[in-house]
């Protein structure tokens, strides 16, 4: 049986976000030409998108993206249940809706940002093949844990599971993630086989094994608005103030933020205005989804997030406008 195993009860999880997009896409720039070729593409689409998008008045129409959840298990405790699998859509489309009851915490100088992504995810109720399904596999993997390096929980061959289609479902995959990870997107423009997030199954959903300080299932949030093409709101420059998220409305900012502003125990902790690269008054948006943030304090995206995502629906994501 899929495990119910209370989140109190949970010891091994990561206490730091750890997130293993950027790596995995300088892994790809550097090994694959054609994923060279088709980020430099996606850029321009999207920078063209943006131009016109400026233009335009008319708002998009809601999108709705099928899922299929991969459960890939070694314990019983990795092999999560169906209630929380749902907890975690059920958050995607709050956060992504912009209804989440935490946005009120977003200060007064950051309000007029908050945007509604106008994106909403199922459970898939059809497979590849036509048939029934509840969205959600299972495999037992004799694996104890999977790296973001070799990306095996995303192959049968290598002790995982198989992508289902990548431009009709949104693949996310439930393992064991090594090294404190907490999970990992591919960017638009990679091989369709690897397509999708990997979600470690202790930062997952709201219930069952979710573990503070990630048990509010933001790290999804994340890694999907990497997925649809959002990078780190303080441009993984380490601390250098001239990175780029490639996005107008958000603060310029030296580097990750952590810890909560919700005086969670034990965690370090963030306040408002907190300011970095000379960006005062209001400093860094660090209540941002693209932070690294706890899960309690994460809670928004931009306009100009949501601008990118908008690209990315009308470019390499556009086939999920027509699922």
């Amino acid at each position: 049986m899929p495990n119910q195993t209370n989140s109190s009860e949970r010891t091994n999880t990561p206490t730091v976000r750890r997130c293993a997009t950027i790596e995995l896409h300088h892994k790809l720039l550097n090994e694959s030409e054609e994923y060279k070729n088709a980020r430099v593409k996606i850029e321009s689409i999207t920078n063209e998108f943006l131009n016109n998008a400026r233009l335009a008045s008319s708002e998009r129409p809601v999108v709705k993206i099928p899922v299929v959840v991969h459960v890939v298990w070694n314990t019983e405790e990795q092999n999560i249940s169906e209630k929380q699998v749902n907890s975690q859509i059920d958050v995607l489309n709050r956060d992504f809706r912009a209804t989440n009851s935490d946005v009120a915490n977003v200060p007064s100088a950051f309000k007029h940002s908050v945007s509604d992504a106008r994106v909403e995810f199922f459970l898939a109720t059809k497979d590849p093949d036509g048939n029934q399904t509840n969205g959600i596999t299972r495999t037992h993997t004799t694996k104890q844990a999977f790296s973001a390096d070799d990306n095996s929980v995303k192959s049968q061959s290598t002790d995982g599971a198989d992508a289902w289609p990548a431009d009709k479902y949104l693949n996310l995959w439930v393992c064991q993630l090594e090294d404190g990870l907490l999970g990992y997107a591919q960017f638009p423009g990679g091989p369709p086989k690897t397509d999708g997030v990997v979600i470690t199954y202790t930062a997952f959903g709201t219930t069952g094994t979710a573990a503070k300080p990630f048990h509010l299932g933001r790290t999804a949030t994340h890694e999907i608005g990497h997925w649809f093409n959002l990078f780190h709101i303080w441009g993984d420059d380490a601390n250098a103030c001239n990175g780029s998220d490639r996005v107008d409305d958000t603060p310029n900012q030296g580097g990750d933020n952590v810890g909560s502003s919700q005086g969670a125990p034990g965690r370090p902790v963030i306040t408002f205005p907190h300011t970095s690269c000379n960006n005062g008054p209001d400093g860094d948006m660090f209540m941002n989804y693209m932070d690294y943030v706890d899960d309690d304090t994460m809670v928004m995206f931009t306009k100009g997030q949501v601008d990118r995502i908008d690209a990315c629906l009308a470019g390499p994501r556009s086939s999920f406008l027509t699922n």
